[in-house]
């Protein structure tokens, strides 16, 4: 319900364009943003599921990110590793944790790098909902993939991790290109004919020239992107996520009133009726 909440500003920036009205100001929609990112972040602590050691992971992993898109502005192609621990962040932590450590990644290397402009709010939504997106994929497998694969005994995560990882990197990777083409669409394409933003279309003939414009100017360039994650992912993601799952169960608690049966993933070995972790 809070990321529902916080995603309503973010979406009414990217359909701005759609309804005939260009691009909204600049500075509100700075301001819109880090209000969503501030208040997402303030109902996370009020409930208590951000605590002072994932608060402090989230700072060192958006102070990680920041460090490699100062050594790699530009990226490689249409690739960046910052995207890298956002996926694998979201994916242990869930959709609100993954979507903070996204939209804190990009304030803070725009800061870092020089790169605040009326671009900004476009990226920090769309790399939180990248982490968002990991998010609830991983809340999905921990819930279901029972069912599909024998219980879990170690931190190392299977092939069914993997593969979703993957998958979501792949489909956020052209998910975040377009939704951060939107501004640059509006800003610099104005008025070319077939592919420009056109004030007085329609919303269904603005989303065709956005299509017409993606696909010409951008599909190849964010391919890059959505295979550079999902290779980054292959590499190194079964050793972060290990790490990651290790940190989540020592970050948090839970009570157990049966003799617990074997060490899986999420969880630490504790005697029955105790509270493990840390409350």
């Amino acid at each position: 319900m809070s990321i529902a909440l916080v995603s309503l500003a973010g979406i009414v920036l990217f359909i701005w364009p759609f309804l005939g009205l260009g691009l909204p100001p600049e500075v509100p929609a700075l301001a819109i943003t880090l209000g969503a990112v501030a208040s997402l972040a303030l109902m996370e602590a009020g409930a208590r599921r951000l605590d002072s050691g994932r608060l402090a992971l989230l700072a060192a992993l958006a102070a990680i990110d920041a460090a490699l898109r100062l050594v790699l502005v530009s990226g490689i192609g249409g690739f960046s590793p910052i995207f890298f621990l956002v996926l694998c962040a979201g994916y242990e932590f869930g959709a609100s944790y993954g979507f903070l450590v996204g939209a804190f990644s990009l304030l803070v290397s725009g800061l870092v790098t020089g790169g605040v402009g009326p671009w900004l709010p476009y990226e920090t939504f769309a790399v939180g909902w990248m982490g968002a997106s990991s998010g609830l994929a991983g809340s999905f497998v921990r819930r279901f993939g029972q069912r599909f694969r024998p219980r879990r005994r170690t931190w190392l995560p299977d092939r069914l991790d993997m593969a979703v990882l993957v998958g979501v990197a792949v489909v956020t990777g052209f998910a975040y290109g377009a939704l951060t083409d939107i501004w640059g669409w509006v800003a610099f394409y104005r008025g070319v004919e077939n592919i420009g933003w056109t004030p007085g279309l329609s919303a269904g003939d603005t989303l065709a020239q956005f299509g017409r414009y993606y696909t010409l100017t951008s599909l190849s360039w964010d391919s890059f992107r959505a295979l550079g994650d999902a290779l980054a992912v292959l590499a190194l993601g079964a050793p972060v996520l290990m790490a990651m799952g290790r940190l989540r169960a020592r970050l948090g608690y839970q009570i157990l009133t049966e003799e617990p049966t074997g060490l899986t993933r999420g969880s630490t070995e504790a005697q029955p009726g105790a509270v493990t972790g840390r409350a």
